[in-house]
């Protein structure tokens, strides 16, 4: 019973002992291609102490971590490094957090960045590396504050100018209407004003018509008279005018030409038919025999 004992008691250290020689070997040679820049076999040497040899010391994670970083290998050093952060090994917290900052600073996340060297420096103040980064990180967020604020400030600015370009845009365009408002209304004012003078022409020369137009009908009128006493005097131009003396005489005997006219054609006309009768006596043929007298 005690042969079998001892037997598998030596069997079990020699598997042990076999274990550690490989866990051994395998640190030596990742170690080995690391010192050498040869990360990808640095990788593959921690990952398989942890992976297949069951190695959960946080020395070995901390190298694989390293090793994915140096071959730029973002997400497997993340990976790790996360895995790191609450470890109960202050210094290797603090080169988790350090690291991670390191990388939050190469994308440009400085306040990130920051926060992982605040950590590192918590979980070991004596990180010199961790407080130099935490400096530059710092001014370098400080810098980026201010250029933000001065990039904000020029953004306002260049706003503000092309607010105010917009606006002179703007008024100009508004000028430029008003203005062709204004030449509107002058056009619209001149022709108005053409017309009335046209208009005012209009009536004026409607009034020197009309002011003409009586003088032209008096005129016409003259005429007319002068043509219907003409007319008079060619139907009267056998009549003899009256001597004055004899129209004095009427006027004593109160007696209108008119009148006296009357009675002087009834005058002429029985001295026509006195005269006609004489005639007719005398056509009876004389007595030769008898004296003339």
């Amino acid at each position: 019973m005690k042969t079998i004992v001892v037997l598998l008691f030596a069997a079990l250290l020699f598997t042990d002992l076999d274990k550690i020689g490989k866990i051994n070997s395998a640190k030596a040679e990742a170690k080995k291609a690391f010192l050498a820049g040869d990360f990808t076999t640095a990788i593959k040497k921690y990952s398989y102490l942890i992976d297949s040899l069951g190695v959960n010391e946080d020395e070995v994670r901390a190298n694989l971590a390293s090793a994915y970083f140096q071959a730029n290998d973002t997400t497997g050093a993340l990976n790790n490094y996360q895995r790191l952060t609450q470890s109960a090994n202050k210094k290797i917290s603090s080169v988790a957090n350090q690291q991670l900052g390191v990388m939050a600073n190469n994308q440009e996340k400085l306040e990130e960045s920051l926060n992982y060297f605040k950590q590192a420096l918590k979980a070991f103040p004596e990180n010199d590396e961790a407080r130099y980064n935490y400096e530059i990180v710092k001014k370098k967020l400080e810098e980026k504050k201010k250029q933000d604020q001065q990039k904000n400030k020029d953004q306002k600015d260049q706003d503000k100018k092309d607010d105010q370009k917009k606006d002179q845009k703007d008024q100009n365009k508004d000028d430029k209407k008003d203005q062709e408002k204004k030449d509107q209304e002058k056009k619209d004012q001149e022709k108005k004003d053409q017309e009335k003078k046209d208009q005012e022409k209009k009536d004026q020369d409607k009034k020197d018509q009309k002011e003409k137009d009586p003088k032209d009908q008096k005129e016409k009128e003259q005429k007319e008279k002068e043509q219907k006493e003409k007319e008079e005097q060619e139907k009267n131009k056998d009549k003899k005018d009256m001597p004055p003396s004899v129209s004095e005489k009427l006027k004593e005997m109160q007696m209108s030409e008119e009148k006296a006219k009357m009675i002087l054609e009834a005058m002429k006309n029985q001295e026509v038919q006195y005269l006609q009768q004489n005639k007719r006596k005398a056509t009876k043929p004389k007595d030769k025999g008898k004296p003339d007298w």
